[in-house]
């Protein structure tokens, strides 16, 4: 009698781990069940505080393909309202904005107020039974941490668990003053998850960033693992007009969120998936104040733009090796690799709670 075969979505110890398979990176059924197990279920980072300083300025996001706008109330506290119309789905806002004195729908001109309740709904006198004052529009959740705004759709383990330890890490005093100074995206043709997992080693650095490999010290280079976060960290010897001595500090914050912490300098990733197994990135760059800080922020933007290309080219190369059929998932490196079974590990445990999500609704209907 054969052995009966693991399944697909078993935890692995690291030092047997294999990578995801291919088909979990390809194809329409992939990008559905990291929608439904993984980001519905998560918390995203979604704006600066400095966007959203005054009543009615508002911010707008997705998460898992419902549309959300962050806004500040009246009475100062911030909702994630989602951003469909209760009527017949039109939007509320179309773009970032400030100062809005109320919520209007682009469709039929529905207004709501900015804690979301309605407040008028044109020429609706004749429907039987319809009570504006019923109306409101649902929420997302909302929670800050440094004067950033993340969100969660719902079942979501809290923001102050996925970030604990940081803070007594990198110190209280750490960031303060820093100001968002510019915003830099790349469309990526590859599934969101091989830009995080190449983001979770520096086994490749030596290979792909020769720039960034002379800066670092490869043979120091560590990663430390928390219950939803991970931390790759090197001594960093740079050039002083750009970062100087000291560390380099690589954040990833579970699923899909990265603060990259260099000396003067604090880099924020968010990876988006897109339809069709991509993605995009966008690198927000936050800077303290400084007589130099224009030709730093340029060169930094410069160095980072190198980077980041090297990245995109082998990220998009492994997306079409792994949609060629070819790949059968390989053996990670225990010692380099770490963070990418971190990773693996709760992709598995999100995807083995949905699967059973589904199976009780199965038995129960």
């Amino acid at each position: 009698m054969s052995n009966p075969q693991p399944h697909e979505f078993a935890a692995q110890p690291l030092a047997n781990a294999s990578a995801l398979p291919a088909h979990r990176y390809v194809g329409n059924d992939a990008e559905a069940l990291d929608r439904r197990a993984v980001l519905a279920r998560s918390w995203q980072l979604a704006a600066h505080r400095s966007h959203l300083e005054g009543v009615g300025d508002h911010v707008v996001t997705e998460v898992a393909g419902v549309p959300l706008m962050i806004v500040r109330g009246e009475d100062g506290e911030l909702r994630a309202l989602h951003n469909v119309c209760r009527h017949r789905a039109g939007p509320l806002a179309l773009c970032d904005g400030r100062a809005a004195k109320r919520l209007r729908c682009h469709y039929h001109g529905w207004t709501y107020a900015l804690d979301g309740r309605l407040l008028s709904a044109p020429e609706m006198d004749a429907a039987c039974d319809f009570h504006v004052e019923s109306v409101r529009l649902p929420e997302a959740h909302v929670a800050c941490w440094r004067d950033l705004v993340f969100v969660a759709l719902g079942d979501a383990p809290p923001l102050r668990e996925l970030l604990h330890g940081i803070d007594a890490r990198i110190g209280d005093a750490a960031l303060a003053g820093y100001a968002l100074q510019r915003r830099v995206a790349y469309d990526i043709d590859c599934d969101w998850k091989i830009y995080i997992d190449n983001y979770l080693e520096g086994y490749h650095v030596p290979h792909i960033h020769p720039e960034l490999n002379r800066m670092l010290d490869y043979r120091s280079y560590v990663t430390e693992l928390a219950r939803w976060h991970s931390l790759q960290w090197s001594p960093l010897e740079s050039a002083g007009d750009l970062y100087g001595n000291g560390e380099a500090l690589y954040y990833w914050i579970w699923p899909n969120t990265m603060l990259n912490i260099l000396p003067g300098r604090l880099q924020t990733n968010r990876v988006l998936p897109l339809p069709g197994n991509r993605c995009r990135v966008e690198f927000d760059f936050y800077y303290p104040p400084g007589s130099d800080a224009a030709e730093r922020q340029q060169r930094d933007l410069v160095f980072s733009d190198v980077v980041q290309k090297e990245d995109v080219a082998i990220c998009e190369q492994v997306q079409r090796g792994l949609a060629s059929g070819s790949y059968v998932a390989g053996r990670l490196n225990p010692k380099r690799e770490s963070g990418v079974h971190h990773f693996h590990e709760l992709l598995r445990a999100a995807y083995r709670a949905a699967e059973d999500t589904v199976n009780r609704s199965a038995t129960s209907g």
